[in-house]
């Protein structure tokens, strides 16, 4: 019907945006740039519909079809370390570290390897000995928990190989089931910006605690890399070393030959290697998918308001707003001058901060200013961050070189708020 077509026109529309935007560096958005974990949970989800719908576009216009990986029913453990799947592993570390999103084992392993330095000739690519990483694997199972391994004897070969064993040996691949196909499929896309592009939006795809888990080993193999002067581990030589982890996980390795194995390795290095080389690009979502949601939101809001116990609400609170604005009105304001906006930080201090619109007012020069006022609680700069709050977003952490003036016509009726940076 009118609505599919309507779709489909967004869809090519936004296909051909999205391919301009998606170049080999980040466009600079004076709103902006919007990374992954910068929106809450409602827009996220938001954001997930439509990088499906993109993405199907952008291998449907190059006539790829993506064959779905069927999951093998597998048995696993319900705990411990190794043959867990991850969400089973978070839940045990949450009890333990409120917070956790990435596995406490994973965060060790990697900290074991950089103590020892990154300058070891071979780094990741020599495999530890094979009967002391089996026993070091037993041992962590039964000592890891309780605090009480030795971490000191676990050579750093040896931790190499038992990172590797911990990512293969995941009940279901990092990369997810419902999406490994499209991303062994990401290199049959005609241009090196399609290939990005669909990666970017795997990536957005993939489960939070995948996508987290996927960071953090990116940005280890990113600093193997800056050392490949003494370690002689290139982009390449990680690449190669690793892909097999990450895409061969113990359900697919049942079901195909040596051989296929083999042709598959350089292919899923390739991929592997745009991972690492591109992360940043990758983890961030793209201006045509925020417009689409700052769009939803205000036509989601628009049928709210028909609602008449709502329009209610909505009056009160343009009443209250409208009493408050009379009663923090700034004198200057009323003259021409440039404008203002009020600044809130309620975990801070109780007074709102009202600071003059400019055209180069940048969320960095708020964050600035505001840690210069606050006398009674001293904040440190790298502790807060600026929030655009309501409005057509439910909530956006703001790239610290956003303009604001920018921002506001945006997003006119967004209160502006200075929280603690979330950890």
């Amino acid at each position: 019907g009118a609505k599919d077509r309507n779709v489909h026109q967004w869809r090519v529309a936004s296909l051909k945006k999205g391919i301009r935007t998606c170049g080999l560096g980040i466009p600079r958005e004076k709103t902006g740039t919007t990374k992954v974990g910068d929106l809450g949970p409602a827009d996220m989800k938001k954001v997930q519909r439509l990088a499906l719908i993109e993405m199907t576009a952008l291998f449907d216009t190059a006539s790829i079809d993506l064959k779905a990986h069927k999951a093998v029913k597998l048995k696993f453990k319900e705990s411990g370390l190794f043959g867990v799947p991850l969400s089973t592993l978070l839940e045990q570390d949450q009890k333990r570290v409120p917070g956790t999103k990435v596995p406490l084992i994973l965060q060790r392993l990697i900290s074991r390897i950089e103590e020892e330095g990154l300058d070891t000739e071979g780094l990741l690519r020599i495999p530890g000995v094979a009967t002391r990483v089996k026993a070091m694997c037993l041992e962590l199972e039964v000592k890891f928990y309780e605090g009480t391994f030795a971490w000191e004897t676990l050579k750093q070969h040896d931790a190499a190989s038992v990172l590797k064993l911990f990512i293969r040996e995941l009940p279901h691949p990092l990369l997810t089931v419902e999406h490994l196909s499209a991303f062994t499929s990401v290199l049959k896309l005609p241009t090196r910006k399609q290939q990005l592009q669909a990666l970017n939006l795997l990536v957005l795809l993939l489960p939070q605690a995948s996508r987290d888990t996927l960071k953090v080993l990116l940005e280890f193999f990113e600093r193997v890399i800056d050392h490949k002067e003494q370690n002689k581990m290139t982009l390449n030589n990680v690449a190669m070393v690793m892909a097999p982890n990450i895409f061969m996980f113990k359900g697919f390795r049942h079901k195909i030959s040596e051989q296929q194995e083999f042709n598959m390795a350089s292919e899923m290095a390739n991929i592997v290697r745009l991972l690492i080389r591109y992360q940043n690009l990758l983890w961030t979502i793209p201006k045509f998918i925020m417009d689409q949601v700052r769009k939803q939101n205000m036509e989601n809001q628009k049928k709210m308001s028909r609602d008449r116990a709502m329009r209610k609400i909505l009056k009160k609170m343009a009443y209250d707003r409208e009493k408050s604005d009379k009663q923090e009105k700034n004198p200057a304001e009323g003259d021409g001058a440039q404008g203002f906006i009020r600044v809130q930080a309620p975990q801070f201090s109780k007074i709102s901060m009202a600071v003059q619109l400019t055209n180069d007012l940048q969320a960095s020069d708020i964050l600035a200013r505001f840690v210069n006022q606050e006398s009674g609680h001293p904040v440190k700069r790298e502790d807060i961050s600026l929030y655009e709050v309501g409005g057509n977003i439910s909530e956006r952490c703001l790239d610290e070189e956003a303009y604001m003036k920018d921002l506001m016509e945006l997003n006119p009726s967004a209160d502006w708020v200075i929280r603690p940076v979330q950890r």
